[in-house]
């Protein structure tokens, strides 16, 4: 009877990650044909047909004129999670309003299984989608995220996750990150310089409840033309403080 169970359990793993590997490509594109995903995915024909079947019948999935398209359903999954803690909702004004203040794009951006989430962004760059995941030690607001975990935390995560160089200035040295996660504690931001992507440098301080629990960071990027070193290091510090602080007060108050 054990045999049977483990053998119905792989089944339904099998079965989830098939549909959760045809919801990855239905993703990557707008008005995906089954024959399109059958190519994709590797999977036969028919069972691309079963799967698109039930989640069309779900809602999670849309079928216009025989092209497959993600449907709404994951608006209000995704909606939920970016509201699961009340300090989401509360980052969403301060993103909004350092958007609208210094006219660059602006992120709130939580960790989840060792990657860097965006929960909210202003502005319009293309690889900030909400839920979209990044590297954390290639982004500022990334690493102010390490710099809240202890020295043993960091270890672990450089063994089991890495260092990827993503850039030609990504910190990809075990004593070079723990050095500069040792900055950040000490001035209380941290700066992104074009460690993610060229031409461009962030600015990201930790956001915090008012028990003093680690919520998020809040972080501000731009072109390195107009992201100078006084703007980096004494004006958007300055503000995503206040930013942060303000967090933290619609918290506490509400």
């Amino acid at each position: 009877m054990n045999t049977d169970r483990d053998e119905t359990g792989t089944v339904g793993v099998s079965t989830t990650r098939k549909t959760f590997e045809l919801l990855e490509a239905l993703k990557a594109e707008e008005g995906v044909t089954i024959a399109d995903l059958t190519q994709r995915t590797d999977l036969p024909k028919s069972t691309v047909y079963r799967h698109l079947q039930t989640l069309t019948d779900l809602g999670y999935v849309i079928e216009r004129d025989g092209k497959y398209y993600v449907g709404f359903r994951f608006v209000e999954l995704g909606e939920q999670a970016r509201s699961r803690r009340v300090g989401y909702t509360a980052a969403k004004r301060a993103v909004f309003e350092l958007g609208q203040e210094t006219d660059e794009r602006a992120v709130f951006i939580v960790e989840e299984d060792d990657e860097a989430v965006y929960v909210h962004r202003y502005g319009s760059l293309s690889n900030t989608m909400i839920g979209h995941r990044r590297p954390l030690h290639s982004m500022a607001s990334g690493k102010v995220i390490l710099a809240e975990w202890d020295d043993a935390a960091v270890a672990r995560y450089v063994e089991e996750v890495g260092l990827e160089a993503i850039t030609s200035n990504t910190i990809t040295d075990p004593d070079a990150l723990f050095d500069e996660l040792e900055r950040i504690r000490d001035r209380e931001y941290a700066v992104n310089n074009q460690e993610h992507m060229a031409g461009l440098r962030g600015v990201s301080v930790p956001v915090y409840t008012p028990d003093d629990e680690f919520l998020g960071s809040l972080a501000v990027f731009g072109p390195t033309s107009r992201f100078t070193d006084d703007y980096v290091h004494d004006d958007l510090p300055a503000r995503l403080r206040d930013k942060a602080g303000e967090i933290r007060i619609t918290l506490a108050y509400g």
